[in-house]
Order: structure tokens, then sequence, then C-alpha cells
């Protein structure tokens, strides 16, 4: 019975000692090998400096503080300046230093990078300094992406993993023909773009919009981008019809506002607290957005009053005249001609105001109307081989567009 006993303790110290060996046995790390090269070179073969342009640094006094032997900035900066202005060094843009890896640590070759895509290489290793501007290779690949809005535009871009900044490319071409204030959770969308890709890798944003529809109050809006001939390489917009998205006027004085206020016969009035006509459209925006006018003229009036504040009023034929009140800023002047989508002034408060805003009145023939509830004139439509050609070019597209919005 001992025996056996003994025979068990030594078993169950056997396959503890063998379970606590399992337990400390270091798991193999696999280590990741790294880039050693870029812009061409070999990082292999020189000690390498990253950094980024400081605040007050200069091409010079980045230069100076190097192991360049007996060369003078001076001297650097009059033999590469058929090829690179220095003034245009900026803080926070990206420089590499390749140094020798001798004792001297000898700075050979200085690159900057003023942005992802392009880079300058000023090369010290010969006789004769050298510098010459190079771009990394570029991938464009297309992208299709649709269905229904689940927010705003900005927000369904950026579920979609899209960079954001195509949200104002497309506002500005649909500037005519739709309020994106308006659009609503569960609007269809299409659109078809492509992306661009640095070294084949790395995203460097969109590049072109290919097409796209967007449903506005029940209707599908298409746009699609072409070159008429004879308009010297001018890209328009235009809708499956060949019909030019561009109207007279433009939808809104502001960008990415919402309406505060609708025209009305009877509003009570926030300031006077009284009831009372508001002949005009508030947009509401932080102090200081842009405000454009809606479509070409000439500057009628400018000024300021107890109730407008600083307001400019623009003409812009026998029958249309529009104003922009309770601005921050007038930034043109009476008698000047204006072009639709320039900047007038800033939104500001000014006036009988309680808070930042501009109140966007609309004029025909005299009259004050509510602007979000006319017909507006438009563009000349395309014709002839213009049309046939464009025709044929978004027919594929159309189809695509079709398919990915569920239409």
């Amino acid at each position: 019975m001992k025996y056996l006993v003994s025979i068990i303790i030594v078993l169950t110290t056997l396959f503890s000692c063998n379970k606590e060996e399992k337990k400390v046995i270091p798991k193999k790390i696999v280590k990741t090998k790294l880039e050693n090269s870029d812009f061409g070179f070999n990082y292999a073969d020189f000690n390498v400096v990253q950094d980024t342009v400081k605040k007050g640094d200069t091409f010079g006094t980045i230069i100076q503080k190097q192991n360049i032997g007996d060369r003078k900035v001076y001297e650097i900066v009059q033999s590469v300046k058929d090829t690179f202005d220095v003034r245009v060094i900026r803080p926070n843009k990206a420089y590499t230093m390749l140094r020798s890896k001798n004792k001297t640590n000898k700075l050979e070759v200085f690159i900057y990078q003023p942005d992802a895509l392009n880079y300058y290489i000023f090369d010290f290793r010969d006789s004769i300094i050298t510098a010459h501007k190079k771009t990394r290779p570029i991938t464009l690949r297309k992208k299709a992406i649709g269905g229904v809005l689940k927010g705003s535009l900005s927000e369904t871009l950026d579920k979609a993993g899209v960079d954001t900044g195509l949200a104002s490319q497309i506002t500005k071409v649909y500037s005519w023909t739709i309020d994106f204030f308006k659009l609503k959770r569960g609007d269809r969308f299409g659109i078809v773009f492509t992306e661009r890709f640095i070294n084949d890798s790395v995203y460097n944003g969109v590049h072109e919009l290919k097409g796209m529809f967007f449903e506005y109050k029940g209707k599908i809006n298409y746009a699609f981008p072409f070159v008429k001939e004879g308009e010297s390489g001018k890209v328009e917009f235009y809708d499956e019809d060949g019909k030019t998205l561009k109207n007279f006027f433009l939808k809104t004085p502001i960008k990415f506002s919402r309406i505060s206020s609708r025209f009305s016969a009877n509003r009570f009035h926030p300031v006077q607290k009284r009831w009372k006509a508001h002949k005009g459209t508030d947009y509401a925006a932080p102090t200081g957005t842009p405000i454009t006018t809606t479509a070409s003229g000439v500057v009628e009036q400018t000024g300021y009053t107890a109730g407008n504040g600083n307001y400019v009023k623009v003409k812009h034929n026998g029958t249309y005249s529009t104003q922009y009140l309770h601005m921050s800023k007038i930034l043109v002047r009476r008698g000047q001609r204006v072009t639709q989508g320039q900047v007038i002034g800033k939104v500001g408060s000014t006036g009988l105001a309680t808070g930042p805003h501009v109140c966007y009145r609309f004029w025909k023939n005299g009259v004050q109307v509510d602007a979000l509830r006319l017909n507006l004139p438009s563009g000349e439509p395309m014709t002839g081989s213009n049309k046939t050609k464009y025709l044929q070019t978004i027919e594929p597209l159309k189809m695509e567009l079709d398919s990915i919005g569920n239409l």
C-alpha cells in the first residue's frame, strides 16, 4: 500500500512539473520586416534622419546646421534655384536627411516633401549640387457606392469610408438643383468615382467624379461630367437627357447651413416680439461663414440699417434682384460686377438678429417673393453631335448607377 502511494505521488509530481514547464515556454515572436528604402535610396547605405520643418525654419537654417563641409548656404541656394524655390518651405512638412555611414556623418542627400505625392531631392554627393522634383507613381481605382442616405451626405460618405471632401465637390455640382439641407434619411443615391493611390497602396483622395444621382423631393437627379466640342476642355455636368445642371441662380447663398426661418406672411419676430411678415429665408451659420451671390449681376446697394444690419443688394437683370442681410463684414462695393458664387460678405448678427445668420431676400419684378417656391430659369440644353456622343458615353455609367442605387 505504501509502495502504491509513493508511485502516485511521484506521477503527480512529474505531471505538475510538465504542466508548469509548458506554461513558461515562450511563444515564438515573428518580427515584421521594416521597409528599408524610399525615394529610390537604400536606407541601409546611409545614416537616416527624418524630421519635420519647425515654425521659423527655412531651407537655409536647416541646411546650415548640417555637416556639408566648406559649402556655403548661399551657393547651394543659387545652384538649385532653377528647380526649387527655397521660399516654399513650410512648417510641419516632412524632410529626410541621408548621411554618410563613416565617422564624418556628412549630409549626402536632403529630401523635402511638400505633400504625400511630390518630393524634392537635393544631392550633395558630387562637386555640383543637383535638385530634382519627383512625383510618386499614382494608381487610379474606380469605386461605386450607393443605397439610401443614413444621415447627412458627409455622414453617409464617412460611413462608406470615402474622403468627406467629396461632399464639397458633389454639392458644388448640384448647387443649382438640390438643396442638400432638404435631403432626407432614406433618399436613394449612387456615386461612381475614381480614387488615387500612391505607390498603389497609400490612399490619396478622390480623383474624379464619373457620375451620380440623388433622390430629391421624389425625383432622381443624375449628373455626368462632359466636355463639349469647342469648349476648350471645360468640364460641365449634365443630366441624363443632356440638360445642363447650371441654373441662373444657386439654390442657397451659403454652403452647409440650415434654414432657421422661412418666408412668411405672418411670423413672430424674435427681437421685436410681435407678429409681422418675414419676406426672406434665414440660413443659420457660424459667424464668418462666406456668403455668395446666387447669380451674376451688379451690386446695387451696400450699407447698414438698424433692422438689416450690414447688407448687400445685387441686381441681376431687369427681372431679378437679391439681398443679403445681417453680415459681419461686407466684401464688395456699390457698382461692382459680381459673378455667380462669388463671396460678397461674411455671416454675422448685425441689425435685428438673435444669432449669426443671413437673411436671403429675393425680388421678381420689384416684388419680394419666396425664393424656395420659384421655378427659376436654367441654362441651355445640349444639342447635335455633342448630345449624341454624350448619351453614348453615359449609358453604361447610368446602368451602373441604377444597379447600385436599386432603381
